[in-house]
């Protein structure tokens, strides 16, 4: 089963390892996912959303299903039992004042991120959720007003607040790699004191030995010009990761190996034609300079 797993596993970790268990044993058992609903009598939909992680599965269900599949070695069956009640745990995320507001697929995400060993990150126009501001992220979701009701937006909003000391202030925080176009540093959401706010966090956040920031030039950003914003999060190693991609008011949590590996490669295109650490935060620090100075709009007196 690889590592071993503490008791303060997130439940969509978890979910994850008895989904891919599951589909595993029923492969290597030769059975189609027909099979295995015709024999324990459920629909292959019930099948479908267990082996996909949609659903979490009962102790009961799991014995049937690890029986049918041919599965008695002691120890997989209990560490699977114990993954299985894992999965049902609750956390921060499952308050009802997050839980009613938040999206099946961001709840997931959440969960992930405080379990990851290396995320990576990449958005072509807004400084990453983890690296917000209030007053930075409070633009974005009031953006969203005509679309999402009021208290939603609260929800995100305590929900971004609450992440990056999930995230970071553990223990053992996972590495944090973000890349970003050059032209999100000139982007100016909420306007230049919020904008000047925002850059001085991230040169902040950035002294951070876990975390490292690359702009990609404006000369060099065809490729990020391309893709929508996504985030893969490694889950003891590359091999055991997962990929959560946004569109306007959608998002999905993917496992397939195929697109994982496709903007692993997107990530590590963007990663080498960046600048590197020291001359994005040199880059940062100059449109820090200008929103404060140069361009008149924003006085010292007035900075953050």
């Amino acid at each position: 089963m690889g590592f071993e797993h503490g008791p303060g596993e997130s439940p969509a970790v978890a979910r994850r390892r008895v989904r891919l268990a599951l589909r595993s044993a029923r492969e290597a058992g030769g059975l189609t996912r027909g099979q295995v609903a015709e024999a324990l009598d459920w629909s292959i939909s019930k099948v479908n959303r267990i082996e996909k992680g949609d659903v979490t599965v009962s102790t009961t269900d799991l014995r049937a299903l690890l029986e049918l599949c041919g599965v008695t070695d002691p120890e997989h069956v209990r560490q699977l039992l114990a993954d299985a009640r894992a999965s049902r745990r609750r956390g921060w995320w499952d308050e009802p004042s997050y839980r009613e507001h938040l999206t099946p697929a961001l709840m997931q995400m959440l969960q992930f991120e405080s379990e990851a060993t290396v995320i990576r990150h990449f958005h072509p126009t807004l400084i990453a959720g983890l690296l917000q501001t209030r007053a930075y992220a409070e633009f974005i979701m009031n953006f969203w007003i005509a679309e999402m009701p009021a208290a939603d937006r609260a929800a995100r909003l305590e929900a971004r607040m609450r992440r990056p000391v999930q995230v970071f202030d553990q223990p053992d925080p996972p590495r944090y790699l973000f890349v970003l176009d050059e032209s999100v540093l000139s982007r100016l959401v909420g306007g230049p004191r919020v904008m000047a706010e925002q850059l001085r966090h991230l040169l902040h956040l950035i002294e951070k030995p876990q975390i490292t920031v690359r702009v990609v030039p404006l000369a060099d950003a065809a490729l990020t010009g391309m893709l929508g914003p996504f985030t893969i999060f490694d889950l003891g190693d590359e091999e055991n990761a997962v990929l959560y991609r946004e569109t306007i008011l959608l998002d999905e949590i993917m496992h397939t190996g195929e697109a994982i590996h496709r903007h692993r490669g997107y990530f590590d295109q963007m990663w080498e034609t960046a600048l590197g650490e020291e001359d994005s935060a040199r880059l940062i620090e100059a449109r820090v300079e200008a929103l404060l100075t140069g361009s008149g709009r924003v006085s010292r007196a007035d900075a953050p």
